[in-house]
């Protein structure tokens, strides 16, 4: 199952959707209105009450994660109430019943799958983009680095989802970014044993880890860890793809085998297999959880993709306003991120343009 969270233009409010297998969205309310429905004797059901009575886990993904389980059994007996009810009618009304035709949900843009998230921990766990970043800075990686799992805190504040525009910080000349799958918790805990990580696992995503890198190149070499070099914006989603949709791709020592691949302005630019991680996923979450609390809706990363990002390729130029990046991941979807000019640039460039006009207007 894809749940996604779109922003209301009309409510100016987020809202939790699940797709069909058409492609097209509906609100997770609906769930609730059809079980309210399907119980009311009349029509006395108000939105103001629907409202007041709808549990919150059927408009926020970051409980719907904690009862996902109860969210799926409901979307599916929704789907099938909805395709007899089309036979029932004899397919007259199928657009209607089935989201064949596009809905004003379908046209909201994307927030990330679980808006505001708590802690959002990134591993790196691909052991050739490991060597490869510290190789670029004077570096060397360190033998301890195959003794466990390694995270840094990422930024909560600065994600975006799908299809957002994203620019560089200012000053900032090396714009770059990174091809990551991260688990979304579902079931809160700390101290988790590897055996047991799957139970806490909601389902996966895919993160954009944009990076400015002559930023990253002054931040590690001064051993401060990064900060303005990530903090300007991160991408994730479209979706949460359930756990249960992916467990055919998860092999007996925790890999996910999905393939991967990112494009710059529709050109390839790199393809990997997600399984080649060199530590497994109930590994980090594991680690994870050492003495910490996991929060249902936190984002636990792998890390970039061995190749996943120009640094690794060492392909120029680095991104530029007018360039998408798209980060396609088998089952997970297509991550798309449009490059645009910092809006400080654009007004100087503007000014600069006025400044010269006047100045050619006087001679």
């Amino acid at each position: 199952m894809r749940l996604a969270t779109v922003f209301d233009p009309e409510s100016h409010e987020p809202c939790a959707v699940f797709e069909l297998p058409s492609g097209h969205r509906v609100p997770l309310r609906e769930l609730f209105r059809a079980e309210t429905d399907s119980l009311a004797v009349d029509d006395s059901l108000s939105e103001d009450r629907l409202r007041d009575e709808l549990p919150i886990y059927f408009t926020d993904i970051s409980k719907t994660v904690q009862f996902l389980d109860d969210v799926i059994d409901a979307a599916r007996q929704w789907a099938r109430e909805r395709a007899d009810e089309v036979d029932r009618r004899g397919g007259s009304q199928a657009d209607e019943l089935t989201g064949g035709a596009p809905s004003r949900v379908d046209a909201m843009p994307f927030l990330p799958p679980v808006p505001i998230v708590r802690a959002f921990r990134e591993f790196d766990a691909f052991e050739p983009h490991a060597r490869k970043w510290r190789q670029a800075y004077g570096l060397t990686l360190p033998t301890s680095w195959n003794d466990a799992p390694a995270f840094a805190f990422g930024p909560t504040t600065s994600l975006v989802g799908h299809g957002s525009p994203v620019h560089a910080p200012a000053g900032c000349d090396e714009l770059d970014f990174g091809l990551q799958l991260a688990a979304i918790v579902g079931r809160g805990g700390r101290d988790i044993a590897a055996k047991d990580a799957w139970k806490h696992v909601a389902g996966f995503t895919i993160v954009n880890a944009l990076v400015a890198r002559d930023f990253e190149k002054r931040e590690l070499t001064s051993c401060l860890g990064r900060s303005r070099s990530r903090g300007f914006a991160t991408a994730v989603g479209p979706y949460l793809v359930s756990l249960d949709a992916l467990r055919d791709r998860i092999d007996a020592d925790g890999r996910l085998h999905l393939n991967a691949k990112a494009l710059v302005n529709s050109q390839e630019v790199n393809r990997a297999d997600a399984a080649t991680m060199s530590f497994a996923w109930p590994r980090l979450i594991e680690e994870a959880s050492r003495d910490a609390e996991l929060c249902p809706g936190d984002l636990i990363s792998s890390g970039t993709v061995t190749g996943g990002c120009l640094l690794d390729k060492k392909l120029g130029p680095w991104l530029k306003p007018g360039d998408v990046v798209d980060l396609e991941v088998e089952r997970l979807g297509t991550l798309r991120t449009p490059i645009i000019v910092r809006p400080d640039d654009e007004r100087q460039a503007t000014y600069e343009t006025l400044v010269a006009g006047t100045a050619d207007d006087n001679r």
